[in-house]
Order: structure tokens, then sequence, then C-alpha cells
């Protein structure tokens, strides 16, 4: 063999030597990087990369549909079963001081308050689907909390109902009072005329005259 010849077989060798490292080096690279790797033999395998689950911190939670009689005390007494309860608010109307039939309630952990709205959304509760929503942090309004642990006491409707009677009222306030109690006094005559009955009601004394001198009520 020539010297040609010698030096083309070690071209050929120093190939072949190389692109079998590159090739060993290439599939170690990709096991590497594999996720996982079949188990009767093959090509590894990466799985597609998944979207990040973003981490749920919000406590806070929307309640809808609020039956009657299910106020603070009871919802407390319920949703404590889930875990501790931080804040909890039923909104009432400052006029009346009656429920609204919503409310808000937050709970210390995150989780308990995941669990909480994928249990009680759409519950049947008292003939009621309560609507129970996550509330995320940014949505959170500052003062949802402000007074919460306030005790608005009901309005006596007695004093304030005392006081209207009692009020001084004008010539003309007792006139458009009388005016309206002649008309209601009218559709009674006719609903009474309507249905047949012998009966004449008493005619009523007032119109433009001054206003009478008013019996007031005691507090007693």
């Amino acid at each position: 063999m020539g010297a040609k010849a010698k030096k083309a077989t070690m071209r050929k060798n120093a190939k072949k030597k190389a692109s079998s490292i590159s090739l060993a080096s290439a599939r170690k690279n990709n096991e590497s990087s594999a996720d996982f790797l079949p188990l009767e033999g093959g090509p590894a395998r990466k799985l597609p990369n998944q979207p990040e689950q973003s981490v749920n911190i919000a406590t806070v939670l929307y309640i809808g549909r609020i039956p009657h009689g299910f106020y603070e005390t009871e919802m407390r007494e319920f949703f404590k079963q889930f875990g501790d309860i931080k804040n909890l608010r039923i909104a009432r109307s400052k006029k009346t001081g009656k429920s609204k039939h919503f409310g808000f309630i937050e709970f210390v952990s995150p989780e308990v308050a995941k669990i909480v709205a994928d249990c009680m959304h759409n519950y049947l509760l008292f003939e009621h689907m309560v609507q129970v929503h996550l509330i995320p942090p940014e949505r959170v309004h500052p003062k949802l909390w402000k007074g919460v642990n306030r005790i608005r006491a009901p309005p006596n409707w007695t004093e304030i109902t005392r006081k209207q009677h009692n009020k001084e009222r004008t010539v003309e306030e007792h006139r458009k009072l009388v005016e309206g109690v002649v008309k209601r006094d009218q559709k009674r005559r006719k609903k009474i005329e309507a249905a047949g009955f012998d009966y004449v009601p008493p005619e009523i004394v007032g119109g433009t005259q001054p206003a009478p001198k008013k019996i007031k009520f005691d507090e007693d």
C-alpha cells in the first residue's frame, strides 16, 4: 500500500471517529434535557411547555342571594366549619337596617377561601341558590371592613310615627292632607257601591278650614 492510500484510510477513520463522538454527545444532551425516557428504548421525549398556574392569594369571598334569617351570627357559625374567619359583613340598608341579601367574608387562609368558593357556589340554602365568588385582592375595596363591628340599632318606628303625627302643619299643608283623605274616601265609596253594599260612610268635614288643635300623644 502506498503512502497516498495510507493517508486516505487515516482520513476516513478520523471522520468516522468524529461523527461517532458527535452523535454520542448529542444523544447524551438530548437524554439529559428530556423529561422522560421510554421504557422500551428509542429516543427520549420532552413534554410540551405548560403554562404556569397562578398562585391563589385571594381570601375575600362575595356571597349573594343570602336568605332571610341567615345573618351575621348564623353565617359565622356555618362558615367556621371550613376554617378561621377573619372578617364578615352583610350589606344592610342605612335607613331600615334590613339585609340587602349579599355580603362578604374573609378567611385567614387562601386555600380555605378557594375550597369554600368551590363547595358553596350554587349551594341550595333555605330555597336560595347561594352565589359564592372569590374576589381578587386588587379588587377588594380598601374600606370594605370599615365599621364592620358597629352595631346599628333598628329604627324606632313608634317614635317616628309619633313625631310625624305631632308635627306642626301650616294651613296649606293641612289642606293638602285633607284633600288626600277626601280622595281616598271617594275611591272607597265607589268600591262599596260597586260591591252592592247598602252602606253610606259618614261625610268628612275639613277642606280648607284652618288646622284644628291637635291632640298630642304622650310617650307613655
